[in-house]
């Protein structure tokens, strides 16, 4: 990392030097039912330590001491520096993940731990990782240890941290307000969802527009309109196989199972519940193909493939990370997973579960992998009002209940997503419902943007302040200050006598050995005059 401006009585040094003491080791279990304050990697993210009995802790740790700073070794995107707080009762330890900075006379941790908190550090460290993606990624100790560090005098560097803590309290608390104001809007969402797939969102509205046509009545003819296609389809069938209608053909006709409703919300006069399977075309899930099929967007025969990555919880499909596969393997092996504007795609392994997106009109022909199911509704329903009761609580709570669970993998089968209960209020109805829920959707969109942006300036703010903090411009200097090179001095000296071995004495040579036995021998002389 590039080296520091910084005013006069600061010096500069390196992370190691600062970092040369060691802890101890422990392994927990061996002190059966003593307590420890634990600081683990799971509980930085609500800045408290787990206060936990040593036989429920699995492996080794190391030993921390109050002010000890600790930065974590796992995706250095993520900023994880932690400054152990005064013991309360219990021994401190943590997890092996962390990289510890013991305490060092004359280092305010405080100031070690914002420097370490930096964008500019944390983005170093996640250039030189070792590992691949996510929780895989490590950074060596090694690697923080050859970082370039300003050093203040001892007493600046308690001005810049009180100056920071204060700066980021008041920041801490606009996010909080920023946080609380994301949870409200998506709740507002969920609410407003909620409300339309159970008729309440269009209450005024159905008082002032009475239907021509109920939703019972729609669901008749939807049920009578898939005779239709299947009796057409076996018609066929039996035309291309030069063979007769057998007798009774009709009678195979297999008519969809109705929902439960007993344990379903009740709905508005008129509207009625059916399954899934009644109110769409057909219902099935992708594959996934070689990764030899795969091409680059710039392929004019190209055809973009859905992963659930793609999906979102608003209903608009993101197509930032598409990936493409070659016509010929979209034709074959890929058939069965054509996909169509206006389709509405549900991702159906998880966790999450509940990302849904309508395909849009950007490609005639689309594809989706095996975690994806595609819902293609019947003339007479509403694509977006079908993809917002599949985004509602509603919908959610019945296939969450239903879906299975296996090695932390959540699946719900098609077979479920057949049978999903789904309102059918009359037509008009629905795209009024669709209008509402569009309209909404615009105005939570845009606070939330306000939101993110808020968050985003945030973050820009705190890292501008900590730039500014260690090029020496955030509190003023004090001449009467200790000079930093002096604190250097004592730290690399106190390292020195601490390391330093024992002189051993010399070993007495064979001459040496020799004389010291003639001196010995050798009787003394009186002194003329004595007696």
């Amino acid at each position: 990392m590039s080296e520091f401006e910084w005013p006069s009585g600061w010096a500069t040094t390196t992370v190691g030097e600062i970092r040369r003491s060691k802890l101890g080791g422990i392994d927990p279990a061996q002190f059966g039912d003593e307590k420890f304050e634990s600081y683990s990697v799971p509980a930085h993210a609500v800045r408290a330590p787990e206060v936990i009995s040593g036989n429920l802790i699995g492996s080794a740790k190391q030993l921390v001491e109050p002010g000890c700073v600790l930065l974590c070794k796992i995706n250095p995107r993520i900023n994880r520096v932690w400054v152990v707080s005064e013991r309360a009762t219990y021994r401190q330890i943590a997890s092996t993940e962390w990289i510890a900075f013991p305490r060092l006379k004359g280092l305010e941790p405080r100031f070690l731990g914002h420097f370490l908190g930096r964008e500019q550090v944390r983005k170093h460290l996640a250039t030189n990782v070792s590992g691949v993606g996510g929780s895989l990624m490590r950074v060596r100790p090694v690697v923080v240890d050859a970082i370039s560090i300003p050093i203040a005098p001892s007493d600046e560097q308690r001005r810049i941290a009180d100056k920071l803590d204060e700066i980021f309290s008041d920041l801490d608390a606009g996010d909080a307000s920023l946080q609380r104001a994301q949870a409200k809007l998506k709740r507002y969402r969920a609410s407003v969802l909620k409300a339309a797939v159970e008729g309440r969102l269009t209450a005024d509205w159905r008082q002032a527009n009475p239907p021509a046509q109920t939703g019972t009545d729609l669901l008749a003819r939807l049920l009578r309109e898939r005779r239709g296609r299947w009796e057409a389809a076996q018609l066929a069938k039996f035309e291309a196989s030069g063979k007769a209608a057998p007798k009774d053909w009709r009678k195979k006709y297999v008519e969809p199972a109705a929902p439960d409703t007993s344990k379903l919300p009740a709905l508005p006069a008129g509207w009625c519940w059916a399954s899934a399977e009644t109110l769409c075309g057909f219902i099935t899930k992708g594959t996934t193909p070689d990764r030899s099929q795969r091409r680059g967007a710039s392929d004019i025969d190209a055809v973009p493939f859905v992963r659930v990555t793609n999906l979102t919880t608003s209903g608009q499909l993101d197509a930032a990370d598409l990936v493409f596969v070659s016509r010929s393997a979209h034709e074959s092996e890929l058939g069965r997973s054509l996909v169509l504007p206006g389709d509405v795609l549900m991702n159906i392994v998880g966790p999450p579960l509940g990302q849904v997106s309508i395909v849009p009109a950007s490609y005639s022909q689309w594809n989706m992998n095996q975690a994806v199911a595609v819902f293609r509704p019947v003339a007479g329903m509403d694509v977006a009002f079908f993809c917002s009761f599949l985004l509602s609580h509603t919908a959610q709570t019945w296939l969450g209940e239903r879906a299975k669970t296996s090695a932390g993998q959540v699946n719900l089968t098609l077979e479920l997503c057949r049978a999903l209960p789904v309102p059918v209020p009359p037509i008009a109805e629905q795209c009024a419902i669709s209008r509402l829920v569009e309209n909404a959707d615009a105005a939570t969109v845009r606070s939330v943007a306000a939101v993110e942006q808020g968050l985003i300036r945030s973050r820009a703010l705190r890292q501008a302040t900590l730039e500014h903090a260690f090029a020496g411009k955030l509190v003023p200097q004090d001449p009467n200050d200790e000079p930093a090179a002096v604190l250097l001095d004592r730290i690399r000296s106190a390292h020195a006598a601490a390391h330093a071995k024992p002189r051993e004495p010399r070993r007495p040579t064979a001459k040496s050995r020799a004389a010291k036995t003639a001196t010995v021998a050798r009787p003394s002389r009186k002194r003329r005059g004595s007696v």
